[in-house]
């Protein structure tokens, strides 16, 4: 059964549970007891699975460890604390298990001494991927008590035979930032792992998950324990303490005018404003969307703070992101935590719970496209815990405005965006298939219900089950001469299965986790001339004749083989994909739905003439200042003027408008006002785009945004309406499987999937296997493998594209409104003018944008067009 914790402890009650050695250490260090600790210490203590929802600064890491270490304190002073691993600690980062290492050092050595010399030691250690085979060993002869790893080591430590026998004596395991792993593929393995743990241990430790904002708390418990074999989720207890700290969140504007302001000034006026905002602050944490933007906004925040001759010294200014070094990244977090610099630029990297000391500001620049991702991201300010959580959302574009204001009111509101948490991802199940076969053999029933047991794989249909056996043991003839060999034997008419051959147990413990080898992709001329490099996930997006910009020229995408792509010049020609798309968030489904509510309701007060003053107080109390509401009401209140003035009905919510815009060429843009997030509209645009270029027989361009996308017809081509009618909530899985089948796409994710389900190696009897190979590997694999009906890691790939790369259950739930007639499409009439909300998808599939100042003078030309649009409405309705 999942229920909330309601019980709240007094400090007095709290330490009468607690060892008296840990009591006295409490009390000496604290006052009290911290919101999750009050709920959180007797169902600990009273063994029973516990899921910890906190901010950062709220003792959660405490309120997960107290109770342990007074059991293990209670076993120290009895004589019974054996050389045993009792607690397992998961961190997803490195960092952050070296962190709790040294968190966990201080209250162990003073509650030691507290105790005296007769009192043994509790020991902690690290066990990771970087932990030296000499420390490994000496772990085995004496094993710590409390044990930090991370997912992809436990699952080595379940196979590996001495070391996991140790692991029969764990009591408790916790498992850090939960809301960082439940989304993904690493979560779904170590949800397998815990599984193959309990089955280990012949009983369910307890498990303590903690985690930052995250909805729901039920789902993400069942994540967190599983269930039984009767198909019913384990207990657990829900410690809900995610908004006990005061907010102050605020969306802000650099100018008034964001459409007419040249590009330089609003760059400068943005910088001025994020410069004045750390020079009040003692430490500001600023959050960019990309790689590139963080190191952008270092190096203009460095030349600013130069030509002010501010006070703030250059080295102040840090820079931390994945792309940088190891060691670039351990010294900026070690100076902020030693409160040496004044500011730190940041992507996506500082947003886990990595202890980085005092933030007294985050400022966000652009939308960070979830209100669970903006609360994470604010709440790393504001450390202790009665401090207020500070963010300023800083916005240069009118789309970011509307959808930051409506992020800060849900904010404000505690409404959360929902976590997706992928399912029945059968290359993760073969690979601990494997890690479960090397150990010993097992029956199919027995692994299935072991599976089962999983969150993830709760539905998984047996028939599936016994495919990825099959795969694994070499079912597939086929596939030998292709070096595709089985790693386990598999009777399926005894029903049981275990490892074959001496290496299995080496291949898997090398090949082991979910994450691929990302590498950057050389281009070349058909002429073989170098020309620059490409990230992968930029690759991936491209269909042949695609045009996109590198080292500032146009070049047509052809083909790739390997890690090399093909191209040939396009220099008078525009792009049609945007460089950075790559790197770009997604907005969440939720929060689109709510953004898309929203303009309806301005438009709504628009045309029952409220007035501007009203309706901007009204905007400005959701969270954003003067200046940034009335910029979004101008924006609206302009799209409501021109869909009056062009004739067309302003659709009524939830209806959706479809615009039809000729550019200057004479290519048509179909655009559709989908605000689902880019997600949703990336399934929706690409089965849309396979049936209408199935009807007109050419390539389609297409241009995906957040609020909507825009399918491109060549001139003087004729089309009809109707193959808007062709999709349904019924089709649009197979209508995608086949618009992907043939794709860049298809062929880089077959790469990932076939890596982790054990087909293709990324190491083998310790040679690193280049991806470039790997890659060639895949593409040869692919093409044997789509011929063979219902293969695991092609169906995989496709769930993988369809499920986590696009969000094709949401589109199916737009299509399901549209199919019932609840929601309709409200096609406007020819155009040569894209109405204002249409802007930003027109750029994307006109032009590369990637300097600001092409953008901003499109953006002016377009919004110069509308005012002549209504110049021309006015004066025809004049007359």
């Amino acid at each position: 059964m999942i229920e909330f914790a309601r019980e709240e402890l007094k400090l007095e009650e709290a330490l009468e549970l607690m060892n008296k050695h840990v009591a006295r250490w409490f009390s000496s260090r604290f006052s009290d007891l911290t919101p999750p600790q009050r709920l959180a210490l007797k169902p600990i203590k009273e063994g029973r699975s516990t899921l910890i929802s906190s901010p950062t600064g709220t003792g959660k890491t405490l309120s997960a460890f107290l109770m342990v270490i007074s059991a293990l304190f209670d076993l120290a002073e009895q004589g019974e604390l054996e050389d045993e691993i009792y607690c397992l600690y998961v961190s997803p980062l490195r960092a952050l298990s070296n962190d709790i290492y040294r968190n966990l050092s201080e209250p162990l050595s003073e509650i030691r001494r507290l105790a005296g010399d007769g009192v043994p030691e509790v020991r902690h250690l690290v066990r990771t991927g970087d932990t030296p085979s000499s420390v490994r060993q000496r772990m085995l002869r004496k094993p710590p008590h409390i044990l930090i790893t991370t997912p992809e080591s436990l699952a080595i430590m379940l196979s590996t035979p001495k070391f996991r026998e140790r692991l029969r004596s764990i009591r408790w395991v916790i498992v850090d930032e939960i809301h960082s792993l439940c989304e993904n593929k690493r979560g779904v393995h170590l949800t397998l792992s815990l599984e193959r743990l309990a089955d280990l241990k012949g009983e369910n430790p307890v498990r303590i998950g903690l985690s930052a904002t995250i909805h729901p708390l039920e789902e993400v418990a069942k994540f967190l324990v599983g269930y039984d074999d009767s198909g019913e989720p384990r207990d657990c207890i829900i410690v809900d303490t995610s908004f006990v700290k005061k907010k102050d969140l605020l969306v802000t504007c650099p100018v008034e005018d964001l459409v007419h302001t040249p590009a330089q000034v609003v760059t400068d006026r943005m910088y001025r404003m994020l410069a004045a905002l750390i020079k009040k602050h003692r430490t500001t944490l600023v959050f960019t969307n990309t790689r590139s933007g963080t190191e952008r906004v270092v190096f203009h925040l460095k030349k600013l703070l130069a030509e002010e001759q501010s006070v703030i010294r250059e080295d102040e200014i840090g820079a931390h992101h994945s792309s940088l070094s190891r060691e670039v990244r351990l010294d900026v977090e070690e100076r902020l935590k030693n409160g040496e610099l004044k500011a730190v630029v940041s992507s996506t990297s500082l947003e886990l719970g990595i202890d980085i000391g005092y933030i007294d500001l985050v400022a966000q620049l652009g939308s960070p496209k979830s209100v669970t991702r903006c609360l994470q991201r604010v709440g790393r300010s504001g450390h202790r815990l009665h401090d207020t959580v500070k963010g300023r959302l800083i916005c240069a574009d009118r789309d970011d405005l509307v959808e930051c204001t409506v992020m800060v009111r849900e904010a404000y509101a505690n409404r959360l965006d929902r976590a997706r948490i992928p399912r029945n991802c059968l290359d993760v199940l073969a690979q601990h298939i494997v890690g479960m076969a090397v150990v010993r053999k097992w029956s199919v029933e027995e692994a299935y219900r072991l599976v089962r047991r999983s969150y993830c794989y709760r539905n998984l249909p047996r028939e599936k089950f016994e495919e990825v056996l099959r795969f694994l043991s070499g079912g597939y003839q086929t596939l030998e001469k292709f070096k595709v060999y089985g790693k386990i034997w598999y009777d399926p008419e005894e029903g049981v299965f275990g490892r074959r051959g001496k290496y299995a147990r080496v291949i898997y413990t090398l090949n082991v986790g979910t994450i691929p080898d990302q590498v950057a992709v050389k281009v070349y001329t058909e002429s073989k001339r170098y020309i620059g490099k490409l990230e992968e996930e930029f690759l991936e997006r491209l269909m042949p004749g695609d045009r996109f910009v590198l080292g500032g020229k146009v070049y047509e995408f052809i083909s790739a083989r390997g890690l090399k792509a093909k191209v040939k010049p396009a220099y008078d020609m525009k792009p049609t994909v945007p460089s950075w798309f790559s790197e770009m968030l997604p907005l969440s489904f939720d929060l689109a739905n709510q953004v898309r509510e929203f303009r309806a309701k301005v438009m709504e007060k628009i045309a029952r003439g409220e007035g501007e003053e009203p309706i901007v107080r009204w905007i400005a109390s959701c969270g954003a200042d003067e200046k940034a509401a009335r910029a979004v009401y101008r924006y609206i209140r302009l799209q409501y003027m021109f869909q009056k003035a062009m004739g067309a009905k302003a659709p009524e919510y939830p209806d959706i408008l479809v615009e039809n815009y000729v550019d200057e060429q004479g290519r048509r843009h179909l655009i559709f006002h989908t605000l689902f997030g880019r997600k949703a509209n990336d399934a929706l645009s690409r089965a849309y785009a396979y049936l209408l270029g199935r009807q007109i027989r050419r390539n389609i361009g297409v241009a995906v945004s957040d609020n909507g996308f825009s399918l491109i017809i060549p001139a003087e081509v004729e089309f009809s309406w109707s193959f808007i009618r062709e999709l349904t909530s019924e089709n649009i899985r197979s209508i995608l499987r086949r618009a992907v089948e043939k794709t860049e796409l298809m062929a880089r994710r077959f790469r990932h999937v076939a890596a982790r389900s054990l087909m293709i190696l990324r190491n083998y009897k310790g040679h690193e296997i280049s991806v470039s190979r790997q890659q060639i590997s895949a593409r040869k694999l692919l093409e044997v493998c789509r011929e063979i009906d219902g293969f695991p890691v092609v169906e995989e790939t496709f769930r993988e594209i369809l499920e986590d790369y696009m969000d094709v259950e949401s589109a199916e739930q737009v299509l399901r409104k549209i199919d019932s007639g609840e929601w309709r499409y409200i096609i406007m009439p020819e155009s040569s003018v894209p109405s204002p909300f249409a802007h930003n998808i027109v750029l994307i599939g006109l032009s590369d944008v990637i300097l600001m100042e092409d953008k901003r003078a499109m953006l002016e030309r377009l919004h110069a067009k509308v005012m002549e649009a209504l110049r021309k409405a006015g004066a025809e309705v004049a007359a």
